[in-house]
């Protein structure tokens, strides 16, 4: 078996359950998904969708940061959301964070998310 190194950093929310912040694994890596909560005070971004998904986008920003990546590295994502209804808005923000050569993604509507969030949103990055 590969060997698997997990990636935390305290600029994201701490797991609240049994797995990392995200995983290398060779020359990827597997961000869990993020959704709003701010790392400084623990606390749900729930003021309105725009700002819910800025803090979900900063806080995989932050993950992919520590393990020396950009956004510029990420190959997949996989976005879920509350309300499919929310999409155009969550679209737009999420795009700003990327330039050309997009990522493969999907986006799916679920019937629940974690703490009742809006959005959440995973990546995987490859660092060459």
């Amino acid at each position: 078996m590969s060997k698997k190194t997990p990636i935390n950093t305290p600029q994201a929310p701490a797991p609240i359950g049994p797995y990392s912040q995200a995983i290398e694994a060779g020359d990827f890596l597997f961000v869990s998904g993020q959704i709003g909560i701010d790392p400084a005070t623990g606390e749900l971004v729930t003021a309105d969708l725009e700002a819910e998904t800025r803090q979900v986008m900063a806080n995989i920003g932050a993950i992919l940061e520590q393990a020396g990546l950009s956004y510029a590295h990420v190959v997949k994502t996989s976005i879920f959301l509350q309300n499919m209804d929310d999409f155009a808005q969550v679209n737009a923000i999420y795009g700003s964070y990327f330039e050309a050569d997009y990522p493969a993604r999907e986006t799916v509507e679920v019937s629940r998310l974690p703490k009742g969030v809006k959005v959440e949103i995973s990546v995987i990055a490859v660092r060459k």
